[in-house]
């Protein structure tokens, strides 16, 4: 198993989806497992819709992934001679042929398809040309394509590990061009020749690709090689089961890192789309090892997966939790720099401050702009008091008081510690005569804004002592002026 040889080829004319992230992740597990090379590969043939950005962000993803490649990237616009090339062989052995039929003539015969409720296939009316033929046709300023003749009668059948044998008519396959007017190869052509020539030996790809397989194949017995193995997984669909577009949230990876997501909870939530470890089905949680460790084609399923962002968040937020602190705090910044509470560079008096902020907060984040979002009092000392939490405890009796007599006894509370201001409010609390509670509530939304959020006595201690006190006499001084202008 080690001269095990798959590709990751996505076509640089967006940024990367969902689906060609999860194809490369497959493609991963499967090499990795079986001791073999990872090989990239940008099929940037399609120079019209090809652009060097989406290049970029391509590799940029799938190193922000961790999905390192063996070789490459390999580009299909560094490699056009090998398909003229190719595809010279391939009429020099009768095995393919030029075709000089106008755009016209071809357009006729799609209407008469259409007709009839045919589809349309070429009716190789340039098979057999002489050579006095073509001439003149050259001369008349027509540019030839290049098809490929193809066998009229029998099947093509498809070997594929996922999806067991499917058979192909080759009477639905027409003589389908190789190379274009212009001298680009298709993506059939192209794509199966680099295969080819890379030495690929498994093809693990999309389910949209199964119908360009028997074409892929006719290409192979024509050149003389032997067929790679093919695996084509399933689809990802919406929660509707309609095709995932971005009207459903996020679907690149760009999008994904974007909103918070961190690239091992995105990692772990896509090998989940369509393979299934075993053992029960229950476990969900995997390190990328892990899932090296496991990873079977036999157990990745024919039917299409179901994006569920719920399940995702979930996910992300486990890894939130379980990050290690100064990686998490690495991963946030750019998030809290977002929303303005910090500058880099940080020094390292600010870089510790962010980290406990971190640690505070992390058990209720699910995302890395959420994490920033919730952490804004940490930072910013003017805020909003939420109007359900004026109305519940900032209008209860002796709200005002109860506050400002726990802004005194912290101002002489020492050590100020979180074990400390804990004590103290159980203390002053049944000075007071009444429950923890409401002295805690109103306590919380005076220094945060806020009715929830972390353990109150981390958040005050974290805080400081200046900080805190000045936020609960500002709190008391709203109560008392009649709960108006915050």
């Amino acid at each position: 198993m080690s001269g095990v040889r798959a590709r990751f080829a996505p076509s640089p004319t967006g940024e990367l989806h969902i689906g060609g992230a999860r194809t490369a992740l497959f493609n991963y597990l499967y090499v990795h497992n079986a001791g073999g090379k990872l090989i990239l590969r940008i099929d940037d043939t399609d120079l019209e819709r090809s652009r060097s950005d989406y290049i970029d962000k391509l590799i940029a993803s799938m190193q922000w992934l961790g999905l390192k490649w063996d070789e490459g990237p390999y580009y299909q616009s560094q490699r056009l001679d090998q398909y003229t090339r190719e595809a010279e062989r391939l009429i020099s052995e009768n095995k393919a042929y030029r075709c000089y039929c106008s755009t016209e003539m071809l357009a006729d015969g799609r209407s008469e398809a259409k007709k009839e409720s045919k589809a349309y296939l070429y009716p190789g009316s340039c098979r057999n040309l002489s050579e006095g033929q073509e001439e003149e046709f050259r001369n008349e300023g027509r540019t030839p394509v290049v098809r490929l003749l193809t066998p009229e009668q029998d099947v093509t059948v498809v070997r594929d590990q996922i999806r067991g044998e499917v058979s192909f008519e080759n009477a639905s396959i027409d003589d389908f061009i190789i190379i274009k007017s212009n001298g680009l190869p298709t993506y059939n052509f192209a794509s199966i020749v680099d295969d080819l020539q890379m030495e690929i030996t498994h093809v693990i790809r999309a389910e949209e690709h199964l119908s360009n397989t028997p074409r892929q194949q006719l290409c192979v017995n024509a050149l003389g090689y032997e067929l790679p193995y093919f695996a084509h997984v399933p689809m990802i669909l919406a929660p509707d089961r309609s095709k995932l577009s971005k009207r459903h949230g996020a679907t690149s990876v760009e999008e994904f890192y974007s909103e918070g997501y961190l690239p091992e909870a995105l990692i772990n939530y896509m090998a989940l789309l369509g393979w299934s470890p075993g053992a029960g089905g229950e476990e969900e949680i995997f390190s990328l090892a892990e899932m090296v460790n496991r990873f079977d084609l036999n157990k990745v399923t024919k039917t299409a997966a179901v994006y569920d962002v719920t399940k995702l968040s979930w996910m992300n937020s486990h890894y939130i939790r379980e990050y290690d602190l100064d990686k998490l705090t690495g991963a946030a910044i750019p998030f809290f720099e977002q929303q303005g509470l910090i500058e880099s560079p940080l020094n390292n008096n600010d870089y510790e401050y962010l980290k406990q902020v971190i640690a505070t907060v992390r058990e209720r984040a699910k995302t890395l702009v959420e994490m920033a979002e919730i952490s804004s009092y940490f930072y910013r000392d003017q805020f909003d008091y939420e109007q359900k939490g004026v109305n519940k405890h900032f209008a209860k009796e002796n709200a005002a008081e109860h506050v400002r007599r726990a802004a005194e006894e912290l101002e002489k509370l020492e050590p100020y510690d979180k074990e400390s201001i804990e004590a103290l409010y159980r203390s002053l609390s049944e000075d007071l005569g009444i429950s923890t509670g409401r002295l805690i509530h109103p306590t919380r939304l005076s220094i945060t804004g806020r009715t929830a959020g972390p353990g109150l006595f981390d958040i005050m201690a974290l805080l400081g002592r200046k900080r805190t006190v000045e936020r609960l006499k500002k709190a008391a001084a709203f109560i008392e002026g009649g709960l108006t202008e915050q």
